[in-house]
């Protein structure tokens, strides 16, 4: 299904304030655009494509800031880019390191907002989680992120600086003149942090797209998993213009359940979710599905459950990711039990869908899945509140 016009959120969002600033951003501008916004400010047009491919792989491919040191540009030519131009990321507030390496980034971005941002080191490979919203407009129930109001999209600059500004962190640019490293300590992304990245679609698509460009970060779209609750129309357009790999945040096996935990569920329900993206893995040649369920005691845990979820997911390349709820302060849920969860895991692989169950990371430092939202915005709400809010009694 192939929408008429972007999606939009039913909701307000606040004006967007610039940091003061009378020089442009190449942050996040596409080719094209980069292309545009040089001969718009004095380079030649039969040069303007040259100078974006070398200006490009500078900020993309080496991590350099300061066009005094572009050395295959002209010495005047980089005076009149620093004039006019800059190379902003994101500014880190503060890191935090979990026990298990988990770091947590607290970022800065354009009117003074601030959004969280998580690497996970694992074997063979490190997942940064991106966030694409300050806040979010999707209050599913059981997400701390969800009871913070959306403030406004990111942009594509503020999207691909978190990638930045995670590899300046751990100093993976590489070195001119130095032998090629393959290992990357920044291998996969994630769109799963802050945000649902389908209610802000053209800008993480932008993003994605440079951080895939060969001659920049270079990352292939399928090591880059983008997360939704479910805006169908947009699931379409994914495959189409980004190509990247697919979860959904799924968590029930009834619309009943799943419109209290998942609230979009009521505006597309699970027959026009699964729908979509049964057409998924045809329009990308794309691998499995990843369906996200997070384990609620009593909630959407019971053996009825994984039955039902084994029936639903007929017919599409699927695997299951069991996620062990992550309670966060005034949570009106709590955990399934481990042996609850095994249990629930044992029926999808007998069905066989794979049905890892994560492992919780940084939860010391509230970076696990569900629980990330910025420090300055988090409200002192009583457990009855934050029940009120999302309609719901504790268990």
């Amino acid at each position: 299904m192939e929408p008429s016009a972007p999606i939009t959120q039913d909701v307000m969002t606040f004006p967007r304030k610039e940091t003061p600033s009378d020089k442009i951003n190449l942050v996040g501008l596409t080719r094209d655009a980069l292309r545009q916004v040089l001969i718009e400010n004095g380079t030649p047009e039969k040069q303007a494509k040259m100078r974006a491919g070398q200006i490009w792989q500078w900020i993309y491919q080496w991590g350099e800031r300061d066009f005094a040191e572009m050395t295959n540009l002209a010495k005047g030519y980089r005076a009149e880019l620093s004039e006019k131009f800059e190379v902003r990321v994101p500014e880190v507030v503060s890191k935090q390191v979990s026990e298990d390496g988990t770091r947590k980034y607290l970022v800065r971005i354009d009117g003074g907002h601030e959004v969280e941002v998580v690497y996970i080191p694992e074997e063979g490979r490190g997942t940064l989680c991106v966030s694409s919203q300050v806040g979010c407009t999707l209050t599913c129930s059981f997400c701390h992120t969800g009871t913070q109001k959306l403030v406004r999209n990111l942009t594509a600059a503020e999207i691909v600086g978190q990638v930045m500004m995670a590899r300046d962190d751990l100093d993976e640019w590489p070195e001119k003149g130095a032998p090629k490293d393959e290992t990357r300590l920044l291998s996969n992304i994630v769109l799963m942090g802050m945000g649902e990245p389908l209610y802000n679609f053209e800008n993480v698509r932008d993003a994605m797209k440079i951080v895939m460009d060969g001659e920049g970060i270079a990352l292939g779209r399928r090591r880059i998993t983008l997360s939704t609750s479910g805006v169908v129309p947009e699931i379409h357009r994914t495959a189409q213009e980004i190509g990247c790999l697919l979860a959904v945040s799924f968590h029930a096996t009834t619309d009943e359940t799943r419109d209290v935990l998942v609230p979009i569920n009521k505006k597309w329900n699970i027959e026009k979710l699964l729908e979509a993206l049964r057409e998924y893995p045809k329009a990308t040649n794309s691998e499995r599905i990843t369906f996200e369920y997070v384990m609620l005691k009593d909630v959407n845990d019971t053996d009825e459950d994984a039955h039902r979820l084994v029936k639903l997911l007929d017919g599409i390349p699927a695997k299951v990711n069991l996620i062990p709820f992550n309670e966060w302060p005034g949570a009106p849920y709590q955990r399934s039990s481990n042996n609850r969860i095994r249990a629930f895991a044992t029926i999808l692989m007998q069905a066989g869908y794979a049905s890892p169950i994560r492992t919780p990371r940084g939860e010391d430092i509230m970076a696990a899945c569900g629980q990330l939202k910025s420090a300055t915005e988090r409200a002192r709400k009583s457990r009855r509140q934050i029940e009120a809010e999302a309609g719901i009694q504790a268990p």
